[in-house]
């Protein structure tokens, strides 16, 4: 892996999530929705997020820097759906059309995971967590959905 590819993915992802997330900070119309009992605390959140765009980026770095076309195009894909999700959910106050988003972004997502698992195992791996988390999320964002829709 090129260092150069590992710096601009870091920035890209790290960057990007932090740019997002203080764009697209949890308001008072979320405060006051109904969640379900395994709502995670919203400090969990940051943390979580954070390393995962690390590992995320170290993915894309990967699967770049191998020049491998498809996991390349999904990666990005997957990227532009996980920075539309907050802004869709938290700013524009669309639950139901951030349900859509996080599900094409997980489909994305375990594409990634399928198209790199023959020609880079560790950068298929380092989703892994990623796709757990956001299939939570997703259930989440349902969830919140159904509890105020």
């Amino acid at each position: 892996m090129r260092i150069k590819a590992l710096i601009a993915f870091l920035l890209l992802t790290v960057g990007g999530g932090l740019l997002i997330g203080s764009v697209s900070t949890p308001d008072q119309w979320y405060q006051h929705l109904a969640k379900p009992a395994f709502n995670p605390p919203s400090w969990v959140f940051a943390p979580v997020w954070t390393i995962l765009y690390v590992m995320i980026a170290v993915a894309g770095a990967r699967v770049w820097s191998k020049d491998l076309e498809t996991p390349v195009r999904l990666w990005f894909i997957q990227m532009i759906l996980n920075f539309l999700w907050s802004p869709v959910f938290f700013v524009a106050h669309k639950p139901g059309w951030a349900i859509i988003v996080i599900v094409l972004m997980f489909c994305a997502i375990v594409s990634f995971i399928v198209s790199s698992w023959n020609r880079d195992r560790v950068a298929s791996l380092l989703f892994l967590p990623y796709a757990v988390w956001v299939a939570f999320a997703a259930y989440l964002n349902i969830m919140i959905q159904q509890l105020n829709g």
